[in-house]
């Protein structure tokens, strides 16, 4: 499936949010949209016009009963990450959850931790785990970035990386965190790198505000890069109708 619909949660709601704004206080999150809907009421949204691969991000504590909810709604129909371990990934899959999305937990000071890695792999198995690699400019480079996007890793996002990590999963989940949230365009340059380096699917998201936009990611990621889109859509507050989003995918 081309277009990946999202379900954020923050504060237990379903919000959409500046992503580089994301701090451990979250009074300084940046929001662009609070719903008064529960999550439940999107899952099953997407399950009826049968959108597979979506995911549910819980940013911060105080989601788990709002991701449960939902994957209840679209059971085996959504992805969900936000504080993933080894020690709680199999819970999520017996929650109902299609795979578990993981990054700053294999990561510890900016290094690759493959202990853990391997430790998630052993507990879910590589077709059920999705990598977040979301990334921030550096020095003209991307850079993975964790912990609510706001310590860099050394890890570059590149083709030696995507094809080593790859090894380990099924799917990648990259946000251009610098322009997500923000409707501005998106990173031409990232989607590029991701088309022709990445050895598995993968799923971009930063700056979608337009149906060009997505032709745009059809065309230069050679189809093979899924996208998803947040604050745009109208259901999210948004101007891009989501009806129009759905129909162009499954076009």
């Amino acid at each position: 499936m081309e277009f990946r619909p999202c379900i954020d949660l923050h504060n237990g709601c379903v919000k959409q949010i500046v992503g580089s704004s994301l701090r451990d206080d979250s009074a300084t999150a940046v929001e662009n949209f609070v719903s008064t809907l529960p999550p439940e009421y999107y899952a099953e949204m997407y399950r009826k016009d049968n959108l597979t691969g979506g995911h549910v991000i819980m940013l911060g504590q105080g989601n788990q009963h709002a991701a449960r909810a939902a994957l209840t709604a679209w059971p085996g129909g959504l992805q969900v990450g936000g504080g993933i371990n080894a020690a709680n990934a199999r819970c999520w899959l017996d929650a109902g959850a299609a795979g578990v999305i993981v990054t700053s937990y294999i990561f510890s000071d900016g290094q690759i931790r493959h202990d853990r890695l391997n430790e998630l792999v052993k507990n879910v198995g590589t077709e059920r785990l999705i990598l977040d690699l979301s990334c921030r400019k550096r020095g003209g480079r991307y850079f993975i970035v964790t912990d609510r996007w706001q310590n860099f890793t050394e890890t570059e996002v590149n083709a030696e990386s995507l094809g080593e990590l790859a090894k380990s999963c099924s799917e990648f989940l990259i946000h251009a965190v610098d322009i997500e949230g923000k409707q501005a365009g998106i990173d031409e340059t990232l989607i590029t790198i991701i088309a022709n380096s990445s050895p598995v699917p993968a799923v971009y998201a930063g700056g979608i505000r337009s149906l060009d936009d997505l032709k745009t990611i059809r065309r230069i990621g050679n189809g093979r890069v899924a996208y998803t889109v947040g604050s745009a859509l109208d259901i999210f507050g948004g101007n891009l109708n989501y009806r129009d989003v759905v129909e162009f995918a499954h076009g």
